[in-house]
Order: C-alpha cells, then structure tokens, then sequence
C-alpha cells in the first residue's frame, strides 16, 4: 500500500511542532512498575528535538499501570473507583520521572491532566489550548495525561491515541508520533501470521486498513484500531502520524530524520478550521438524526446547512446546542454539528420546509436544524 509520493518521509523532517505519544506496555515494561531508563531515553531524544527547535508535546499513558504495580494488581480491575485509585498513586511517581530525566537537560516540564470535558466545551477548548501553546513558547515540555482519577465512563477519552490526536488537532502539530510496543500496522497480525508485512506509508483515511487494524493489549486500552482513529483525527489538521515501535534504539530522532520507521499515515485533504476541527474531534454525540438521500447529496456535495426537511426521524434526547450525528438510511455517518433545537421540537419539524418552523413551535431559533458553520461532514 503506497501513498501519494508528494507526502514522502520528508515531512517528518520539516516538523516543527510534535506530539509525541507513549503507551503503557513500553513505559511500565509490560506492568512491571515505571521503566526509567527507558524513559530516560525516550527523554533523551525529545530533549534532542527540543534542541533543534522543534516543540514536543508528550502525551503519556502510565497512570493507572505504574498505580497497580504500587498496589500489587496484577490484573486491570474493571470497576471505575478502583481505575481512579490506581490513576491517583500512580500519576504522582510518572510526573517525578518526567521531571527527573527533563531537568537533566535543562528543560522544564509541567503536567497537564484534560477530560473529554475539557475539550467538548469549545470556552475550555480554548482555555487549554491557549495555556499548553503558552507552555510551548515559554519551552517547557506538557506532559498530558487523561484525567483518570475523575474520569467517568461519560466522559472518558477511551484510549492515550485518541487524547494524542486531540491534543495534535488543538495545537495544529505538524506530527503525531505514536510509540508502541510494535513495529507498526501490519497487513496481518504478525503474531500470528508470519508472513504479515510492515505497511511502510499509506492514506490515514484509506478504508482498506480498517481490515488490518487489530485490539489493544492487557494494560492498554488502545490498539491499533485506537492508532488508526488517532490518525484519522490528527489527519483533520493536516497533521502525519508514525506509528512506531519505541523500543527502536533513537526512533524520535531517527523518525524526524526521514527514516523508514513504522507506518506513516498521511492526510489526504487540506485541513479543517479551528472549528471546524473542534466539532470533528468530538466524541460525546447526544442524538442521532437520519436523513434522506437528497440531504445527503446536498451535504457532501456542496456543504450546505441541514434543513429539517431533509430528516426523516431522530434518536436520542438533546437540547439545543448539544452535539449530534447524521446518518445516511444505512447508518453510515456522514456529519456532525451543533443542533438548534431540542429533540421534542426537532421532532415536530422532521420534514417540514423552513417557512412552517414558526407555524409549529411558535418560534423560530433559525430556519436550519444545523448550520453549515456548526456542522463538519464526516
């Protein structure tokens, strides 16, 4: 699987901001408490993209493993109360570790813990974007991390690759560079089929890698299905994704050189509008509404509002300003925006032309059930 040759290694080595994501199998060596000198060395060589001017941000899982193996667990309990224990005395020894191997090099780093919360406000979106880009300038290295010790299952990111993307798209990072205990996205499951080839460069949003994305790990919550959805996110701001295994001896440095590490996963349109980005990077959706073929056509086609004539029924229960999906009569998604209406009056419009809004409820908010500024096509 090849992609587009204008998109090369290259544009690794142009990056000037990174986000730089490290997962739990690789930062507890597989659950057996904190590995510091493999994060000694990872450190090492964002200190030495630091050096050559490129911003990092590190988006670090580790809570919850380096938790249990204070605690003696050795399996991941399911129950929320007993995740959040484990974030909680966990969290604290991760941020130390940071803060150990960064100040070695001078540099200084500030822990920084987000829910899907944080994000889903566009006022709190704004507010974290603007303190991590100020961290930036000021060269101090965020070590982002979900907020696990408050986390409910409503507003959990679900996995450290999604949060990563985020956090790419809210700071329009040229790269995110996933680190994995693999070598990248194979065709196959290479622990099982030996014959499974490395895909060196493809298009984040190619359909035909859904098939060879497989599940996560035991301590994870993300695997490859997780790093493809990041990518595809992360490709919303033009941004590249590696997905490459951290075990390779300097693979930060040897990524931003070029070489042929991992998978590259490229985006394949310009990129979106702060906005724009804002609403596609949300996961919190309150409603569904299914439309017709001719809404449909008329949003991917020309990007148009929603008008309520193209709706044919809705689910869920929304109030005005809540976010919800759009389906085509399959359930295939295709948009998603900010509604106008709450679902009871929604439901009262489904089909009607524009000019019986006022007719029905007995007020007009507007004459669209979404407007194409609130609204991005899938």
């Amino acid at each position: 699987m090849t992609a587009d040759r204008r998109w090369g290694r290259e544009v690794l080595s142009g990056a000037r901001r990174v986000v730089v994501k490290i997962g739990s199998a690789l930062l507890t060596n597989d659950g057996r408490g904190l590995d510091d000198a493999a994060i000694g060395g990872w450190v090492d060589q964002m200190a030495a993209l630091h050096r050559r001017g490129i911003e990092v941000v590190l988006v670090s899982s580790g809570s919850i493993a380096e938790g249990m193996a204070r605690l003696g667990w050795h399996s991941r309990p399911s129950a929320v109360h007993e995740l959040q224990a484990a974030a909680a005395v966990g969290q604290s020894g991760l941020s130390q570790c940071y803060e150990t191997h960064f100040a070695r090099h001078g540099l200084r780093s500030a822990q920084v813990l987000l829910t899907h919360d944080d994000l889903s406000n566009r006022k709190r979106y704004l507010n974290a974007r603007s303190a991590l880009r100020t961290l930036v300038q000021l060269g101090v290295v965020p070590v982002i991390n979900e907020n696990d010790t408050v986390v409910t299952d409503e507003i959990r990111f679900g996995d450290n690759d999604t949060l990563g993307a985020l956090v790419a798209n809210l700071l329009e990072a040229d790269a995110l560079l996933i680190l994995t205990d693999q070598e990248g996205l194979f065709d196959a499951d290479p622990r099982g089929n030996p014959d499974a080839k490395l895909i060196e460069e493809g298009d984040a949003d190619d359909p035909r890698l859904d098939a060879m994305a497989g599940g996560g790990g035991v301590l994870g919550r993300g695997g490859m299905a997780t790093k493809l959805r990041a990518a595809r996110l992360a490709a919303r701001s033009g941004a590249v994704t590696a997905i490459a295994s951290g075990r390779q001896p300097t693979v930060l440095t040897r990524l931003i050189e070029g070489e042929s590490l991992g998978t590259l996963l490229h985006p394949d349109h310009a990129p979106l509008a702060a906005r724009k980005r804002w609403l596609a990077g949300q996961l919190q959706v309150r409603g569904t509404l299914t439309l017709d073929a001719g809404a449909v056509s008329v949003l991917r086609s020309q990007g148009s509002s929603l008008l309520p004539v193209g709706v044919k029924w809705l689910q869920g229960s929304f109030r005005r300003g809540d976010m919800v999906v759009c389906v085509d009569e399959s359930g295939a998604r295709v948009a998603k925006g900010l509604i106008n209406y709450a679902s009871a009056d929604a439901e009262r419009l489904l089909g009607q032309p524009s000019q019986r809004i006022a007719e029905i409820l007995g007020y007009m908010e507007a004459p669209e059930l979404i407007h194409r500024d609130n609204l991005v096509v899938l």
